[in-house]
């Protein structure tokens, strides 16, 4: 497994990226005149997204572009309070090997003008068109569910349960947090210490039944 972000330019003549077909990795989604920004870092031109069943790839037009393997990916959301951030997009929260170290902060994920992909926490995708928003969020999910946490604990056992098809869906992306391998909570991305209180509740409550 890869974690973080990492730079892309296996890209074809076409402009398409080249999957690992040995892998089984296949392209779900495409969506162009995407924007991408990563951490603080104001919005990168806009560039064609790709969404694979296996990745998350962004090419510039100059054929610049960077990668993230959706295992790497623990949380998407979309976003459309615009103080959270101006745009309309999907939130990404990214598991990187420096997370592991305390000292490490996504500030200084930029020197001299060159950002440490290593150290980006936090990627947004912004697409040209808002109303694309729902079908992007939705594909993304389906995406992140086929790559789940293997050292994640099972839904039941951190109290989540997913709603089957025609029940009421609570991972429309209109105000939801899709946390993988944990469910959704129907909040935006300012919320979400309410999934880490959920964790803390659910801890004290196995304690007072011991």
């Amino acid at each position: 497994m890869v974690l973080g972000l990492y730079p892309f330019a296996d890209v074809a003549a076409d402009g398409a990226p080249r999957l690992d077909a040995d892998a089984g990795e296949e392209l779900v989604r495409v969506e162009r005149a995407a924007a991408l920004a990563l951490g603080p870092r104001a919005p990168e031109p806009p560039g064609t997204l790709f969404l694979t069943t296996k990745r998350v790839i962004w090419v510039s037009e100059g054929g610049k572009g960077y990668a993230v393997d959706f295992i790497a990916v623990s949380l998407h959301a979309v976003s459309r309070d615009p103080e959270a951030y101006p745009s309309p997009c999907i939130y990404t929260q990214i598991d990187t090997e420096a997370g592991s170290d305390e000292e490490s902060d996504e500030s200084d994920s930029e020197m001299n003008g060159e950002i440490d992909l290593l150290k980006v926490t936090e990627m947004r995708i912004v697409p040209s068109d808002p109303d694309q928003l729902d079908g992007l969020f939705e594909a993304f999910s389906h995406c992140a569910e086929l790559n789940p946490d293997p050292n994640a604990e099972s839904d039941e056992e951190n109290g989540w349960v997913h709603g089957n098809e025609g029940e009421e869906d609570m991972t429309d992306g209109k105000n939801s947090i899709c946390i993988s391998g944990a469910g959704c909570l129907p909040n935006l991305e300012h919320n979400i210490v309410v999934f880490f209180l959920h964790q803390e509740v659910m801890q004290s409550s196995q304690m007072s039944t011991q």
